[in-house]
């Protein structure tokens, strides 16, 4: 189980690159991340935002539950049947600052805030680019610090 969230603060969008550990390096994604054993998805997607991002953020709501199942190898090589099934909060960082990752060596690269109208620019993941393209301009109105 993973959880994400699609983070909306003055400065735009906040946006993770994917690592060359992952099956789509350079790709951009919304933060987040599995959810270890004994912690809700809540928690989970704060923990994981602040270790990609650096940033601290209030959730407001769940915008979707995704579910996909497939067949394939892992990036170990492995042939694996897998389920995957996702969180999307909407979240709020009312303090945006430069984005820093503290999970170095993992799969985030990089972290940068999209400006809310640049954001179709860049190579997005397909559920994250399907996520901007439902949900971005509804969550991208003013905020105030």
């Amino acid at each position: 189980m993973g959880a994400y969230a699609l983070v909306v603060s003055q400065r735009g969008i906040l946006g993770t690159v994917n690592s060359r550990l992952t099956g789509a390096p350079g790709t951009w994604a919304l933060p987040g991340g599995g959810v270890d054993p004994d912690e809700s998805p809540a928690d989970a997607v704060l923990r994981e935002i602040y270790e990609e991002t650096g940033q601290e953020v209030v959730l407001d709501r769940v915008l979707s539950l995704e579910s996909e199942h497939w067949v394939g190898r892992s990036l170990a090589g492995r042939l694996e049947d897998f389920h995957a099934l996702r969180v999307v909060y909407g979240a709020i960082c009312k303090t945006p600052s430069d984005p820093v990752v503290h999970d170095v060596g993992g799969s985030t690269e990089r972290a940068d805030w999209v400006p809310a109208r640049a954001w179709r620019k860049l190579h997005w993941t397909n559920s994250s680019r399907n996520l901007l393209a439902q949900y971005a301009r509804k969550l991208s109105r003013p905020i105030s610090p």
